[in-house]
């Protein structure tokens, strides 16, 4: 898709025309996938029109909690993020890589039919995105599924005007507007008329946008909805001080401060599981009942788990300090030197579902108080082999 340029004019159109957004979308062959309300949580799944979208429903986000509760106007996109990420529909979390049959024919499952379109992507999450890209696309080998998912997605990101009590977007750089990478990206303004800025950032986007009944944006709804996003960076419900925090952490591989992490990390996995940007897997074999083939599926895994880094001999991270500091320090540190890019967002999912409430900025702080360079304390190297303090 060609990307357009920042001058392009926005649009303005009613919350009606979500309707008709949805719609033109699917006449084109998109599966359209955005957030609904399912088991009292924000959750991505297919809509078909806005009554499927939470319509009037806001959720409330601190450490280990979450609750959704009813807002006083009719904003459609109201929320911030719910436990999942888009990353379950471009890098599944369980995938069938082939069939083997017992007389040595391999066969492949073809691709999705349909196209996807994503509807509602916040800027955290559009970043993360743009994050798995680097991990699943850009590297030596790209894995085709992903590739398969992603060459064909549209994308409709939505700025955030107000930021969950976990959201710290504006600390990673990632939000709380839409960055590049979108079809299209909207604003909602909710104050004397409930409308939609928009705005296209390809040609497709342009041509979607062209087909929907909307008027040019004048000077008023643009200052409105720039004040809105301004006052949502300043709104964060966390913050948290990135400057030098490869190095920090690197320094302090052996700090003690992990094990206190450890006392209370139940080595979950929720914060990978709701991560948008992780992308740990395993594989494992399935037979079929008569022995006749297997499926070789793989499945999401987790850094958090004790047999992840297995190898001959035992685990390499047998204690959960171990584990916890590989996770953190790969998130905010390692991550560069991979990807040439940092592997958190901001969304503070990992805060909120965490149901111990660890949280990331918090423990960034702590490493800073507790840094050991200011009591010259000799660090053999950035990665200790064994667990580190147990």
């Amino acid at each position: 898709m060609t990307q357009r340029s920042a001058t392009d004019a926005a649009v303005v159109f009613d919350p009606a025309t979500i309707d008709l957004l949805i719609a033109e979308l699917s006449d084109r062959g998109y599966t359209v996938l955005g957030p609904r309300v399912v088991s009292d949580a924000i959750v991505y799944g297919p809509v078909t029109s806005s009554s499927d979208l939470p319509v009037g429903i806001r959720d409330r986000q601190d450490a280990a909690s979450y609750r959704l509760e009813d807002r006083d106007d009719d904003a459609v996109f109201g929320y911030v993020c719910g436990p999942q990420g888009w990353k379950r529909f471009l890098h599944p979390p369980e995938t069938t890589l082939f069939t083997a049959a017992a007389d040595g024919d391999v066969s492949f499952p073809p691709p999705a039919d349909a196209p996807l379109a994503f509807l509602g992507v916040r800027a955290c999450e559009l970043a993360a995105i743009h994050v798995q890209d680097r991990v699943l696309l850009e590297g030596p080998v790209a894995d085709p599924v992903y590739r398969s998912n992603r060459d064909r997605l549209f994308i409709v990101a939505v700025d955030c005007t107000e930021p969950g009590g976990t959201c710290f977007c504006a600390s990673t750089g990632t939000g709380p507007a839409a960055g590049e990478g979108f079809d299209i990206a909207m604003v909602e303004l909710l104050d004397a008329t409930h409308r939609f800025l928009a705005r296209a950032g390809t040609d497709l986007g342009a041509e979607v946008l062209a087909a929907l009944p909307s008027r040019p944006a004048r000077s008023d709804d643009q200052e409105q909805a720039g004040r809105h996003v301004a006052e949502a960076r300043t709104a964060m419900g966390r913050s948290v001080d990135l400057d030098g925090v490869e190095e920090l952490l690197y320094a302090n591989a052996v700090n003690p401060h992990w094990e206190d992490i450890a006392r209370r990390c139940l080595a979950c996995t929720n914060c990978t599981m709701v991560c948008p940007t992780c992308f740990c897997t395993t594989a494992e074999d399935r037979p079929s009942l008569d022995l006749a083939s297997f499926d070789r599926v793989r499945l999401w895994d987790s850094c958090f788990t004790l047999d992840f880094s297995y190898i001959h001999g035992g685990p390499v991270r047998s204690s959960v300090s171990a584990r916890y500091r590989q996770w953190m320090t790969h998130k905010l540190a390692s991550w560069h030197a991979q990807f040439g890019t940092g592997g958190c967002v901001g969304c503070g999912r990992c805060i909120t579902w965490c149901p111990v409430g660890i949280d990331l900025t918090e423990e960034v702080r702590r490493f800073r108080d507790t840094d050991l360079r200011r009591i010259a304390v000799p660090v053999a190297g950035p990665f200790p082999v064994e667990g580190g303090p147990r």
